[in-house]
């Protein structure tokens, strides 16, 4: 299944050529890299404009195209074009967005971190293959077992689906360290499904078991920014989103808060109204409440 989109939706140019742009070659990087730098030189530009200023050639620019997903040239032109619009749209918004408060104080920062995390996420979906997303959620919705893993950054995400998870009845795993993950991942038979989530989709450890899962027989589905890595063409079915947020000296992670928002919709979409589900939560709030109200001794 093709893990990315030929038609980003409206505004979701810039983050669909960022999910592939690390699978290219240095040379159709060059032609990728200028249409995000560029977008707006490139609208009106031909195929000879473009290949004079990435120093490439008119093959190289028809192949670094297809290789994002257009049809070629003229398809790739028509949504800058119309994302050039749509960032005009945007950004008249984000003005009304903006932070509030004197700059250097608390509130200048806390509001303007919401403020650019509420209009940056709205693109982040334009690499998910929403057909992806249902077959994901049919998989793990008639699993015999599910394995959660990862490493690193993508933890907390991952963490926090398992819980959810386990809070409307669905019976998780998420071993918190490597070897525990690779065992029990060597334990799962077909019928199963392992869900990997690493940012990056290059985590080896988080790679390792992922593929012994596979090996086993058991569904794979990826949670990733990358549309070709290695998690992605290793899973079975690969959910791909946030690629464009990634600037390590930053202080708003929006990767990891795509990951936890794609996890989360892909909960809700595998509990939906169930009566079991209803069953559950109310056992999990009655034992929180008996948890959180314990005198302690």
């Amino acid at each position: 299944m093709n893990p990315y989109k030929a038609e980003p939706p409206v505004g979701g140019s810039r983050a669909h050529i960022m999910s592939i742009f690390p699978s290219l070659v240095p040379s159709e990087q060059r032609v990728a890299q200028f249409c995000l730098d560029s977008p707006e030189t490139v609208a009106t530009m031909s195929v000879a404009d473009l290949v004079a200023v990435t120093a490439t050639s008119p093959a190289t620019v028809v192949r670094a195209c297809k290789r994002l997903g257009f049809d070629g040239f003229q398809h790739l032109r028509q949504v800058l074009l119309r994302d050039l619009g749509a960032a005009a749209r945007d950004n008249a918004e984000l003005e009304g967005w903006a932070a509030t408060g004197t700059p250097g104080t608390s509130e200048h920062l806390v509001s303007g971190i919401f403020s650019r995390a509420a209009h940056d996420i709205r693109s982040a979906l334009a690499s998910l293959d929403f057909e992806a997303f249902a077959v994901a959620a049919d998989a793990i919705r008639s699993a015999n077992r599910l394995l959660v893993v990862a490493n690193g950054a993508s933890v907390a995400p991952a963490k926090s689906f398992a819980l959810r998870c386990l809070s409307t009845g669905v019976v998780c795993e998420a071993p918190g360290d490597i070897v525990s993950q690779h065992i029990t991942a060597k334990l799962l038979s077909q019928g199963d499904v392992c869900i990997a989530v690493s940012d990056s989709g290059l985590n080896g450890f988080t790679l390792g078991g992922a593929r012994i899962a596979l090996e086993r027989g058991a569904t794979v589905i990826g949670v990733t920014s990358y549309a070709r890595s290695a998690l992605s063409e290793l899973s079975t079915h690969s959910l791909v989103a946030g690629a464009e947020f990634h600037h390590w000296q930053d202080q708003l992670p929006i990767g990891n808060i795509v990951q936890m928002l794609i996890l989360s919709a892909l909960h809700a979409a595998v509990t939906g109204n169930s009566p079991e589900v209803d069953r559950a939560r109310s056992a999990v709030f009655e034992e929180v409440l008996h948890i959180v109200g314990e005198e302690p001794e």
